[in-house]
């Protein structure tokens, strides 16, 4: 038993190097590589043409230009909603919060396939209406404007979820001690609630420029058509042309996108710089304040407001479905279901894509699952300098952009492996760790709030009756997290099985996933198809959400983003 268990610890020897090489796997040395590919491809003077080129320089001022712009429409909205639905009596606000929410979690490629269905002359929405512009009118999307605009729509629910956290923080007492002082509501908010709000504002709009940054699927779809590239879809069409510098190019890109959002995250610790409050007494600002009349006007605006960020836009998604062609109009002699019939019974293709996708979000969700479960008891019974370490390495992948993720991977695994001289590059496998290497956080978060919340005497009791390990953690730890495990299993499978990011660079022929599949099918001109599988998509996400809903209440705090 004493050689099996760590003195003064109730895990076994093995479990700790066990985690370290997982993390050494999936995160070091795919950094790494990406680390020595930059100044490999510097070294040999290949990086200085690339770097003089004025296109990389556009780009760059692209990829800034619309997520900044992109940046102040998140939090516009965000705070907006927050505000609102943390600090006010409007009724309803469990819902509206789910449904704003909601734009988070669908595939951006979607998201934009749905506003271009939504606008522009050719949408079958608006000819149906007979309120589309007229033919040859510029669709207003493919801008740097349109860009930046579903950048706002795709990320405002980073901004409410990040400043909802430290609304929920505010000291209801000093709130509650200033209004019966005499001060107006108004005064409450601009001298109490605004300043205390303030890092929860910053983190969010720090979050969301990351995340603009590295946004693959909304500059691919509006981007490229107007020839606006940014650095990920540069990356797309470099890795697209393939020559003898691709590796050395796509590295030194990558790295660039790194470059901009740590920068980002240095602006975020600058602006916080200083503004360091304590919360003192009670907690949950919530309700803070009575709108009277003026619910009359917030609450239909806030309606307005996720009628056009979500249900026209899928009103037009399921309308550009449900015609044989985009920009005929949808009448009750164009309508047809031959789309949905199309993609679901007669293209091979897109059972490839459901198959590949679904196998891939099952694999990650549950194989994470083993690995995070191992890793949370190791994590928590373990507290020193190594394991905060460890669990710094494992949150890296997840803040990075996914096409840094797909370059690392590609140049790890683009060569046959050694000993056993088998290549994973062009086979599904090599997207499997990609995912485990950008989802491993995810699936980690929920499991390590459980474990923090576990009684140690529980175990501690059984290890001392001469339970070993595994017994102790299929009788005792499993069960008491179980609930936080399936909502681990829900998060992970709902991210990987829409992704298109990490995928895009590392599909082939077969390996295709839903979210490439949906691309591919808009870019080569079959909107029709594109729009069927959207809306599949979107309401595979929409179950799902409902699931962790109702399982939100026996789950622990913070586990699903959008609950109190």
């Amino acid at each position: 038993m004493y050689r099996y268990v760590r003195r003064g610890n109730s895990q076994p020897a093995w479990l700790f190097p066990f985690v370290v090489a997982v993390v050494l796997l999936l995160s070091v040395l795919p950094l790494a590589r990406l680390a020595l590919a930059g100044i490999e491809a510097l070294l040999r003077g290949g990086a200085y043409e690339l770097i003089t080129d004025p296109s990389l320089w556009r780009s760059a001022w692209y990829t800034i230009e619309t997520a900044a712009l992109g940046t102040i429409v998140s939090v516009l909205l965000g705070c907006l909603f927050a505000f609102l639905l943390t600090l006010t009596d409007l009724p309803g606000r469990g819902l509206l919060g789910f449904l704003f929410v909601l734009p988070m979690m669908i595939p951006p490629q979607v998201t934009a396939l749905a506003w271009v269905q939504m606008s522009g002359p050719s949408s079958p929405l608006l000819k149906a209406l007979h309120i589309a512009p007229p033919l040859g009118s510029p669709q207003p999307l493919y801008s740097i404007g349109g860009i930046a605009l579903l950048y706002g729509v795709q990320h405002a629910p980073l901004v409410y979820l990040a400043l909802r956290a430290g609304l929920m923080a505010l000291p209801r007492d000093g709130v509650e001690a200033a209004r019966l002082s005499g001060a107006s509501g108004l005064r409450v908010f601009r001298d109490i609630i605004l300043p205390l709000s303030l890092p929860g504002v910053i983190a969010g709009a720090a979050i969301a420029f990351v995340s603009s940054i590295g946004n693959f699927g909304i500059p691919a779809i509006l981007g490229i058509p107007a020839s606006i590239y940014t650095l990920s879809t540069l990356i797309f069409t470099k890795f697209s042309s393939f020559g003898p510098r691709t590796f050395g190019d796509i590295a030194v890109l990558s790295t660039m996108i790194a470059v901009i959002a740590v920068a980002g995250l240095a602006v975020q610790g600058r602006a916080l710089k200083g503004r360091d409050y304590r919360v003192i007494g009670i907690s949950g600002a919530a309700a803070a304040f009575s709108l009277g009349r003026w619910r009359y006007l917030a609450l239909p605006a806030l309606h307005a407001i996720l009628f056009v960020m979500l249900v026209a836009p899928f009103l037009a998604l399921v309308a550009g479905a449900l015609v044989p062609a985009y920009g005929v109009p949808l009448t009750v002699k164009t309508a047809s279901l031959n789309a949905f019939t199309e993609i679901l019974f007669r293209q091979s293709i897109t059972r490839t894509a459901f198959s590949n996708s679904l196998f891939l979000a099952c694999t990650t969700a549950l194989g994470l699952l083993l690995v995070t479960v191992l890793a949370a008891y190791a994590l928590t019974r373990r507290r020193d300098m190594l394991s905060r370490i460890v669990g710094g390495m494992i949150e890296i992948p997840y803040s990075l952009p996914g096409i840094i993720i797909a370059v690392c991977f590609i140049l790890v695994f683009a060569a046959p492996l050694p000993i056993l001289n088998v290549t994973l590059y062009g086979t599904i496998w090599i997207i499997l760790l990609a995912y485990f290497s950008a989802y491993f956080a995810v699936s980690l978060k929920p499991v390590m709030s459980a474990f923090l919340q576990l009684d140690p005497a529980l175990e501690e009791a059984a290890r001392l009756s001469g339970a070993g390990f595994f017994r102790r953690l299929t009788d005792i730890i499993v069960p008491l997290i179980a609930p936080a495990a399936g909502a681990s299993v829900i998060l992970v499978f709902l991210i990987a099985c829409n992704e298109l990011t990490v995928s895009a660079l590392l599909w082939s022929a077969g390996t295709q996933t839903l979210g490439v599949v949906i691309y591919n099918l808009d870019d080569g001109g079959s909107a029709d198809l594109a729009s069927a599988m959207s809306v599949i998509v979107i309401a595979m996400v929409v179950i799902m959400m409902v699931l962790l809903e109702i399982m939100a209440k026996r789950l622990p705090k913070g586990v699903v983003p959008w609950r109190s």
